[in-house]
């Protein structure tokens, strides 16, 4: 793992904001698979508050709440900004694997093959064996109620 830098978040709105911005990044990005994203922290340590505003970024305007249950949700973006082709938001919640091969089973290795896809993967330490090379990982520390460090690593 290399670390990049860490960010220190006041509050949810701020990483909300903080989300948005590198959702515009993310979508500049042309790569030939999809782009993918881990979290890791706590609970209750800012990840889903982080992808409402990733989402909000990508011009999703649904409510996004970790599918706990459902373990993956998609969403389309539409988005003019960058003139790209359709993209597809894959928020994935793995706080309920207990093994990767169960997220195996429900089409991963193709999720991450598809360079349409934009993908959020909440507990990604819970599948790091089989996590892409190229992954942007994101942890979530509590420094007090309200405020977080996000620490922005990448896998190589």
């Amino acid at each position: 793992m290399v670390k990049f830098f860490k960010i220190l978040s006041q509050n949810p709105s701020q990483t909300k904001k903080i989300a948005k911005i590198l959702a515009g990044e993310f979508l500049k990005t042309q790569t030939k698979k999809a782009l993918v994203l881990g979290l890791i922290g706590d609970l209750g340590g800012g990840k889903t508050t982080f992808l409402q505003g990733f989402a909000k970024g990508l011009g999703i305007k649904e409510k996004i709440l970790s599918p706990s249950f459902v373990i993956i949700k998609k969403y389309p973006i539409f988005t003019k900004t960058y003139n790209l082709k359709p993209k597809t938001f894959v928020h994935i919640d793995c706080y309920r694997i207990g093994k990767p091969k169960e997220i195996l089973d429900l089409g991963f290795k193709e999720i991450i093959s598809d360079p349409k896809n934009i993908v959020a993967i909440e507990w990604a330490d819970r599948i790091k064996k089989i996590l892409p090379q190229k992954i942007l990982i994101l942890k979530f520390d509590f420094v007090d109620q309200t405020q977080r460090e996000i620490e922005i690593l990448n896998y190589v």
